[in-house]
């Protein structure tokens, strides 16, 4: 395989995000996206107190990056403070879920240790933070 051929390439401004009511997520690299890639990595965008809602992910850790803004992360009964720079590894099968308690949207990058990520979860229900 030429190293060429793993450049991910976005088309200008990107692919289209998929929007939800609390914020969006855009896939930079998945299976669908990059066949034969091993992993999945995006960017989520969270609105002003705003939360994703309580999930889990079966078949794959996450670990994100918060580029700007501030939340809380729950993991399972378990809070975190989050802000720029901080990081955070959410283990396969546990349930969590991220409230934006800041004025500011908050950017996160998140990396998923499968390039088919699933989600089991009650979207309706806000994050315990």
């Amino acid at each position: 395989m030429a190293f060429e051929s793993l450049v991910i390439r976005q088309p200008a401004g990107g692919g289209p995000p998929q929007l939800f009511s609390w914020g969006a997520i855009k896939w930079l690299c998945n299976a669908e996206l990059q066949p034969g890639a091993e992993q999945t990595l995006g960017l989520v965008f969270t609105n002003p107190g705003q939360s994703n809602g309580v999930h889990l992910h079966p078949n794959c850790e996450e670990l994100l990056y918060v580029i700007s803004g501030e939340c809380e992360h729950s993991i399972e009964d378990e809070v975190f403070l989050l802000r720029a720079g901080d990081s955070l590894r959410v283990p396969r099968g546990r349930r969590h879920g991220v409230v934006n308690r800041g004025w500011e949207p908050l950017r996160l990058l998140v990396c998923y240790s499968s390039p088919r990520r699933e989600t089991q979860g009650l979207e309706s229900q806000p994050a315990r933070c």
